[in-house]
C-alpha cells in the first residue's frame, strides 16, 4: 500500500479551489489525499483508489455566496444538481438533489463516515426525476463545520448497504481541539430583493486533557424574491376595476426562511489502551414560507365557480331549498343574509401561502479501538429525527362557507431513524505485496415514519360540500385521523469486504453484503474492484457491483394531495397520491412495493501529462423496477367515495390520483473528467481547474399504464446532459482573485412544456488579508447577471417568467461581502 501526498487532489477537490481563507503558497498547502470511503484500509488515498472519489476541503464550501450546502456542493460537483423549487410542495421546504442523473434517494449520505437520516419530506413535485423521492436534508450541516467532504462516484451498496446506487458523500467534521473561525456574510441580487445573512462560528477546545470538543454553528434568514410576470387572467381582473387583485398575483421566486438555525458538534476523547469514545451530532430548525397558485376569484372551480364556470353561490340555509340562490351572481350574494359568495372573503381572490417549521436533529456515539488479538474494532449507535410541521394560510375550507378559517394547520410528517453498528478489521500476512485487510461488520436499523393529522378544519368535510365546494385547506388539504399513524421498519445486515495489494501496484477488492427486512424480505450484493498501475504516471482502476435501494416507509404509506396546473386544461387541478396498496390503487395495478436493483460498472484512468493531473471515468449504472409515483389516473365516484372512506377526506374534489410502482427500469451512463494545473507564473501562485460531467439517462422498459411519455421525457431530459466548470484562483501578496465559469447544458420543464436552452454562468471573488486572521471577501455570484431564457407562455399560464426547474437558478446576479476572522 502506498500514501501520496501531493500540493493538489487529482479530482474535485481542484473544481473549487476558490475557496482560500487566506493567501498561502502552494507550497505551504499541502493535502494528504487520505480517504475514509470506498475503502476501509486505513491511510489509502484517494490516487489510489479502486473507485473515483473527489476531496473538497471545508473551507471550499465556506468560501461562497450561498449558505445551503446543497447549491455549495453544486457549485464544486458538476454531477450534483439542484433547483430553486419556488413552487414544489414540500420540496420547497427540503430541496431535492440528484447526483449522476438520479433521484435524491438513490446517494448515501454519511456524517464521519456513518449513516446520515432522511427527511421526512417526500418531493411529491420535483420535475420528474426527484418525484417521490425521500432523501436526506444536507442543508442542516453549516459549513464552517466541515473539515472536508468525500465523494464517492460509484455504487457501493454492497459496502455500506441500501440507496447507495448513485455514489456516497462524507461529510468529515472539524476535530481540532484548539483555535477557530468567526465569519459574517451579507448578501443581495441584483434586483435588490433576496437579501441574506448569516453569523457563523466554529471553536476547537480540549474535552479533558486527552480529548477534543469542536462546536460550530450557523444563524441566519433568507428573505424571498420575485422573478414572476402578472398572469393575463389577473390583469384582466385588474382592467375590469378589481382593485383586490395583487401584481403580481401569483410569486415565482425562492421562499422565505426565518430563523435558520444550525449547530454541530463533534467530541473525542482517548480511553487509554488504545481506545477511544466519540460522539458528534446536529441540530437545526428553521422556517421556511413559500407562494401557491393564484385562485381567480372568477373561475377557480370549487371555490368561486360551479364545474361549468359559472358563479358558485353557497345557500347557507338549504332548509328553504337548495335553488334559493340559483342563479345568483357574486354581486346578488353580497346583499343576501342567506346566499354566500367567497368573494366577501377574498374579492381579489387569493394565493395560498405554504410552508413549514423544519427541526432536524441527529446524535452518533461509539468507542473504537484494538484488541489484543489485533482486530480493530468501532461500535456504535445513532439516532436520527427530521420533522416538519406544515402551515397554509390566506386560503380557506371552501366546504365550511363563512365559517372557515384562512389559516390551517394541515399536519406534520416526522421520521425517526436508529441504528447500531458493529464494525471490525485486520490486517493478515498472506504472501501478497501488502496484507490482506479483512473488515466485517453487523447493521441494525430501524426507520419510522409518521403522519400527525392537522386540525379539523384542515381537512373537515363541512356544509357547503354538498353544494359544490372543495373540503380541507385549499392547497394543501390537512391530514385526517385515517391518514394519521405510525410505520416502522427493522432491517439487519452483515457483510464482508476483502482488499489487498496482489502485487506491487495491483489493488483488488471484494465485497459482499446480505440484509433481510422484515416487510420485504433479503437482498444480496457484491462488488468487485481494482486499480492497476500501468507506469509512473498512468494507473488504470474500475469496478463492478450490484446494489438496491428499498422503498421507505414513508413512501409505502403516505398520503398526500397536491394542487398542480395542467397544462392542457390550463387550470389547477387537485392530484393525490396514495398508498399502492390501497383498494382503489389495487384497481389500476397497484401492490406492496419491492427494492429496486442495479447494477453498476466502472472504468477510468489516473494519469499525467507535463504539470497536468488527468482523471477520466466512464460510468454505467441500471437500475431496474424503479420507485417512483404511477402516472395520474381520473378517478369515478364510486373511487372518491372509496377514498373518502379510507381517510383522505379531500378526495371528494381530486381530479386525479396516483401511487408508487416498480414499473419502469433505466440505464444512466456518463463521463467524469478532472483535469487540474498549477504554476508560480502568475502572480504568487495560481490554481486552474476544468471539471467536465456528460450523464444521459434512457428509459428502458416501462408499463404504458402506469409510467407516461411526459415522464420518460422528465427522467430523460429534465437535467442537463452536460455540464462542466473551468476556474482559476490567484494569490498575490495579500491579496487573492477568483474567476468561474459554469456551463449547463439544455433541459426539459414539464410544467410548461418547455425545452430550455443552455447558459454559462460567471462567478468571481477578490478578497484581501489585513492580517494573518482577518480578512474580508467581495464576490459575486452570476457576475454577469445572467437568465435563462423567458418562458413564451408565462402571462397565458401561471406567470412563471423561467424555469422553475434551471439547474443554476433563474434570479440572476448575487453579489455578498464576507469578513473572518480566525483565531
Amino acid at each position: 500500500m502506498k500514501t501520496i501526498t501531493r500540493v493538489h487532489t487529482p479530482a474535485l477537490l481542484a473544481l473549487a479551489i476558490a475557496a482560500v481563507s487566506s493567501p498561502v503558497s502552494a507550497q505551504d498547502e499541502i493535502i494528504e489525499e487520505v480517504i475514509t470511503i470506498g475503502t476501509r484500509v486505513e491511510g489509502r488515498s484517494a490516487a489510489d483508489s479502486a473507485v473515483p472519489i473527489d476531496i473538497i476541503t471545508g473551507e471550499d464550501f465556506v468560501n461562497q455566496g450561498d449558505s445551503d450546502l446543497n447549491s455549495l456542493l453544486r457549485n464544486v460537483v458538476p454531477s450534483y444538481n439542484v433547483n430553486t423549487q419556488p413552487i414544489s410542495d414540500a420540496a420547497s421546504l427540503v430541496r431535492p438533489a440528484n447526483l449522476r442523473g438520479l433521484a435524491p434517494d438513490h446517494t448515501l449520505v454519511l456524517v464521519n463516515g456513518k449513516r446520515r437520516h432522511r427527511a421526512a419530506v417526500i418531493a411529491w413535485l420535483g420535475n420528474g426525476v426527484s418525484d417521490g423521492a425521500q432523501g436526506p436534508d444536507i442543508s442542516q450541516i453549516p459549513a464552517i463545520a466541515l473539515q472536508q467532504v468525500e465523494v464517492l462516484r460509484d455504487g457501493a451498496a454492497a459496502q455500506y448497504g441500501s440507496d447507495a446506487i448513485a455514489g456516497v458523500i462524507n461529510f468529515k467534521l472539524k476535530d481540532a481541539p484548539d483555535g477557530g473561525a468567526l465569519e459574517v456574510k451579507a448578501g443581495q441580487f441584483y434586483e435588490g430583493d433576496g437579501t441574506q445573512y448569516t453569523v457563523s462560528a466554529n471553536y476547537g477546545m480540549p474535552f479533558t486533557s486527552q480529548g477534543f470538543a469542536n462546536v460550530s454553528f450557523e444563524a441566519g434568514a433568507q428573505q424571498d424574491t420575485d422573478r414572476s410576470i402578472q398572469r393575463n387572467d389577473a390583469a384582466a381582473l385588474v382592467a375590469a376595476g378589481n382593485t383586490d387583485v395583487a401584481n403580481p398575483a401569483q410569486v415565482w421566486g425562492r421562499p422565505e426562511i426565518k430563523d435558520d438555525f444550525k449547530s454541530v458538534v463533534n467530541l473525542g476523547l482517548e480511553l487509554g489502551g488504545g481506545r477511544e469514545f466519540y460522539a458528534f451530532g446536529n441540530y437545526g430548525s428553521k422556517q421556511v414560507d413559500g407562494g401557491f397558485y393564484f385562485r381567480n376569484p372568477e373561475t377557480r372551480s370549487a371555490v368561486f365557480a360551479d364545474g361549468d364556470g359559472n358563479p358558485l353561490i353557497g345557500d347557507l340555509d338549504p332548509s328553504n331549498g337548495l335553488d334559493s340562490c340559483a342563479g345568483f351572481s357574486h354581486a346578488d350574494a353580497l346583499s343576501s343574509a342567506e346566499c354566500f359568495s367567497f368573494q366577501e372573503i377574498f374579492p381579489g381572490g387569493f394565493t395560498p401561502r405554504f410552508g413549514g417549521e423544519v427541526t432536524d436533529l441527529a446524535g452518533v456515539t461509539g468507542v473504537r479501538g484494538e484488541l489484543e488479538n489485533g482486530w480493530a474494532y468501532d461500535v456504535s449507535a445513532s439516532l436520527g429525527y427530521n420533522d416538519v410541521d406544515f402551515f397554509i394560510y390566506n386560503t380557506v375550507n371552501a366546504s365550511l362557507g363563512p365559517q372557515t378559517p384562512t389559516a390551517f394547520n394541515p399536519g406534520a410528517y416526522t421520521q425517526l431513524e436508529k441504528n447500531f453498528n458493529i464494525d471490525m478489521v485486520k490486517g493478515y500476512e498472506v504472501g501478497l505485496a501488502s496484507e490482506l485487510s479483512v473488515a466485517t461488520g453487523l447493521e441494525w436499523r430501524d426507520e419510522t415514519f409518521e403522519i400527525t393529522t392537522g386540525d379539523q378544519a384542515s381537512y373537515e368535510i363541512g356544509p357547503l360540500a354538498g353544494q359544490g365546494f372543495s373540503a380541507a385547506s385549499n392547497g394543501f388539504p390537512g391530514f385526517g385521523p385515517l391518514a394519521g399513524g405510525q410505520w416502522s421498519r427493522t432491517n439487519r445486515a452483515a457483510y464482508v469486504d476483502l482488499e489487498a495489494d496482489v502485487v506491487e501496484g495491483w489493488l483488488l477488492g471484494l465485497a459482499l453484503r446480505f440484509e433481510d427486512f422484515d416487510d420485504f424480505g433479503s437482498t444480496t450484493n457484491g462488488k468487485l474492484a481494482t486499480n492497476i498501475d500501468v507506469t509512473d504516471n498512468l494507473a488504470v482502476r474500475g469496478s463492478w457491483s450490484t446494489g438496491f435501494r428499498a422503498p421507505t416507509p414513508g413512501q409505502s404509506n403516505a398520503f398526500n394531495v397536491s394542487t398542480e396546473f395542467d397544462l392542457a386544461l390550463n387550470d389547477l387541478v387537485n392530484n393525490g397520491t396514495i398508498p399502492s396498496t390501497n383498494a382503489v390503487a389495487k384497481l389500476r395495478g397497484g401492490e406492496p412495493l419491492d427494492p429496486e436493483e442495479s447494477t453498476n460498472w466502472t472504468i477510468g484512468a489516473v494519469f499525467t501529462v507535463g504539470p497536468i493531473d488527468v482523471t477520466v471515468d466512464y460510468f454505467n449504472i441500471e437500475v431496474e423496477g424503479r420507485i417512483a409515483p404511477s402516472q395520474l389516473y381520473s378517478l369515478t365516484q364510486a373511487e372518491v367515495d372509496s377514498l373518502v372512506a379510507s381517510g383522505v377526506t379531500s378526495a371528494a374534489n381530486l381530479q386525479n390520483f396516483r401511487f408508487f410502482t416498480n414499473d419502469f427500469d433505466t440505464t444512466t451512463t456518463g463521463v467524469d473528467i478532472v483535469a487540474t494545473y498549477s504554476t508560480d507564473l502568475i502572480g504568487d501562485n495560481t490554481d486552474i481547474s476544468l471539471a467536465f460531467n456528460q450523464t444521459d439517462t434512457s428509459v428502458d422498459s416501462f408499463t404504458p399504464e402506469t409510467i407516461d411519455a411526459t415522464r420518460i421525457r422528465e427522467l430523460e431530459e429534465g437535467l442537463p446532459e452536460t455540464r462542466w466548470n473551468l476556474s482559476s484562483n490567484t494569490t498575490i501578496g495579500d491579496w487573492r482573485m477568483m474567476a468561474r465559469v459554469s456551463s449547463y447544458d439544455d433541459w426539459f420543464d414539464s410544467e410548461d412544456g418547455q425545452v430550455y436552452g443552455g447558459e454559462m454562468i460567471v462567478d468571481a471573488e477578490v478578497g484581501y488579508a489585513f492580517t494573518e486572521k482577518a480578512s474580508v471577501i467581495l464576490g459575486a455570484q452570476n457576475l454577469l447577471d445572467q437568465f435563462p431564457e423567458e418562458n413564451p407562455g408565462a402571462a397565458d399560464g401561471v406567470g412563471n417568467r423561467y424555469s422553475q426547474f434551471s439547474p443554476f437558478g433563474f434570479e440572476g446576479g448575487f453579489y455578498y461581502l464576507r469578513t473572518r476572522y480566525e483565531f
